[in-house]
């Protein structure tokens, strides 16, 4: 270490040349706020000067460029992209993303501690910074049936291993609050390690709020309203600002930061699918999103990378100055955040949206084969309900999950529905369907059978099982032989998603990685996801519904108004299972 420390002290001094030199360009100074024109010189891994009058071994013409720090994405759940840790990391790179905080949250769900297991091998075989923060909710509630359980015993092995940044988001707000047990043992994990706890609080306030921060809890990506982002700011806390896929709130929040309270704000994805990765970016859509709406460019850029560095003591990590890691990111633009080229520890690792690299990646065989539907019969998908004369054929008013497109809100309705033989029947008058959650991981014979409204599906049935956060099988379908024949089929392919028409299965995305991701590269896997979902609108679904995210969703217990589980239905609002027919 000492001879690397003299090799820097004496290129800073110019007694020897930088290995790299980065000539002629304008520095994006995130500490001062300013764009500068320097040179950055690098010795082995690192940036020793930013200056003038240097020379290098090798030289890099910046003249016309913007050189900035890698982007940091502050929460992100790489499942989400369906891809492997290998093929996401080729695909963001090139946008400029040189480290995430990942919560494998989903994986864990499924495979338990093969999973982090996976994550932090993934990470040893990459050039992306992949910190992981170790699931704080799996299972995620007690109403579903997880693959695996992970409580604080578990995860103690893991919590001062190199690349663990803490614990990931503690969606278990009321448990916080009440002081839970087994809540507590795992705070206090990350507390004796000196490790940052992630929060996951949606309208919590007030004394509550305060208890949860009181924790030691010390970030929070649910903020939708400034008034949120406001209150967990004056507490001490870091918000993430999220813009994903499925929830987008960059917009709405960035009316929140001010120069004050900049220096506590963070950008993250959170979940993002591959076509938003591939057309609209990574981080880098971030930041051009929050200049766009008027956020000064360097500002945005902070935000990006010294924030989130210092939130989670990122060593030598979010800038470009002396004794800091050489990750630079090379734009053609500051405005439109156009990324020329990537360089981490300082090797190029990516020029004109494409990675140098190859992401091989050793799959676990406890990672494989997770579907397992062996004691599921066409019978456990039925709906008994009984009309109020005893009869078996006739009218009674259930509990029926309305969505509604675009939002992952449901509504808790009520509906006349048909029953014949004493089971739902649905009709082509009616938008009603049969929606089933079916417990995958260990052939328990668990199977949560409901109604869901808004979907328009008319002649066949879709299968997934990509179900937050227990991730089981999800089915939808008007019939129940063709939402048989599409479980079947996710079975065959070791899970994925599936489109059953008629009698016959059109299109199928085998995701054979805990059902949840492949490792292809994320252009077939964008291809295939909308292929699939083509598949699925030709069954009648409106285009403007994107079916697979939602039902996806739709087995998740915490997001108002009904959910299903593999355990029965749920009402979010009354936290209790609730019966089908009222």
């Amino acid at each position: 270490m000492e001879q690397l420390l003299k090799q820097r002290i004496d290129m800073a001094a110019g007694r020897r040349p930088a290995d790299l030199l980065f000539k002629g360009g304008k520095v994006v100074n995130v500490f001062t706020g300013e764009l500068l024109q320097a040179d950055v010189a690098v010795v082995d891994c690192y940036i020793a000067a930013v200056g003038s009058g240097y020379e290098g071994v090798e030289t890099i013409n910046c003249e016309g460029k913007i050189l900035a720090p890698g982007f940091i994405d502050a929460h992100v759940h790489i499942e989400s992209s369906l891809a492997s840790p290998g093929q996401f990391a080729r695909a963001v790179m090139p946008r400029g993303t040189t480290a995430v905080i990942a919560d494998p949250h989903e994986l864990a769900n499924v495979c338990g501690t093969a999973a982090l297991e996976y994550m932090l091998k993934a990470g040893e075989n990459i050039p992306l910074d992949l910190y992981v923060m170790l699931p704080s909710c799996v299972p995620a509630t007690a109403f579903e049936h997880a693959g695996a359980e992970l409580d604080a015993a578990a995860l103690a092995p893991f919590i001062n291993r190199e690349r663990v940044g803490g614990l990931g988001e503690m969606m278990n707000y009321p448990g916080v609050v009440a002081g839970d047990p087994a809540v507590l043992a795992k705070l206090a994990l990350a507390y004796r390690a000196g490790k940052i706890i992630d929060g996951h609080s949606p309208q919590l306030s007030g004394r509550d709020l305060n208890a949860y921060a009181a924790a030691g809890i010390r970030t929070d990506h649910e903020c939708e309203k400034v008034e949120e982002m406001i209150e967990r700011l004056r507490l001490g806390m870091y918000v993430q600002i999220r813009e994903g896929s499925a929830a987008r709130n960059l917009a709405a929040l960035l009316a929140g930061v001010t120069p004050e309270n900049l220096r506590r704000c963070l950008f993250c994805t959170d979940d993002r699918h591959p076509g938003d990765i591939l057309r609209h970016g990574h981080i880098d859509n971030n930041i051009r999103e929050a200049i766009r709406l008027g956020l000064d460019p360097v500002a945005a850029i902070r935000m990006a990378t010294l924030n989130t560095a210092e939130c989670y003591g990122l060593e030598a990590r979010g800038a470009i100055a002396p004794g800091y890691a050489a990750d630079i990111v090379l734009l053609n633009d500051l405005h439109e955040v156009q990324v020329e080229s990537v360089y981490k520890d300082g090797e190029a690792v990516a020029e004109k949206g494409k990675a140098f690299f190859t992401a091989e990646t050793e799959i676990d065989s406890r990672m494989l084969h997770t579907v397992h539907l062996g004691g599921l019969e066409e019978k456990l998908l039925r709906l008994p309900l009984k009309p109020a004369d005893g009869s078996k054929n006739g009218k009674v008013t259930a509990r029926v999950i309305e969505v509604t497109a675009g939002s992952l809100v449901t509504t808790a309705a009520k509906r006349e529905v048909n029953v014949v033989d004493g089971c739902f029947q649905p009709t082509e008058k009616e938008d009603v369907l049969k929606l089933a959650v079916v417990e995958r991981h260990r052939d328990n014979g668990s199977v949560g059978v409901g109604l869901v409204s808004g979907f328009g599906l008319r002649g066949g049935a879709l299968a997934s099982t990509v179900g937050h956060d227990s991730h089981n099988l999800i089915l939808l379908g008007d019939t129940d032989a063709a939402m048989m024949l599409a479980a079947k089929e996710v079975e065959r392919i070791d899970g994925g998603l599936v489109v059953v028409r008629g009698d016959k299965v059109i299109y199928t995305m085998p995701l054979p990685v805990a059902g949840l991701i492949s490792d292809a590269p994320l252009a077939d896997l964008d291809r295939k996801e909308r292929q699939v979902t083509e598949a699925a609108h030709t069954l009648g679904i409106p285009e403007q519904i994107n079916p697979f995210m939602l039902l996806a969703f739709l087995a998740l217990p915490v997001i108002p108004e009904l959910r299903l589980t593999d355990m029965g239905l749920f009402d979010v609002i009354k936290f209790a299972l609730v019966p089908v027919q009222i």
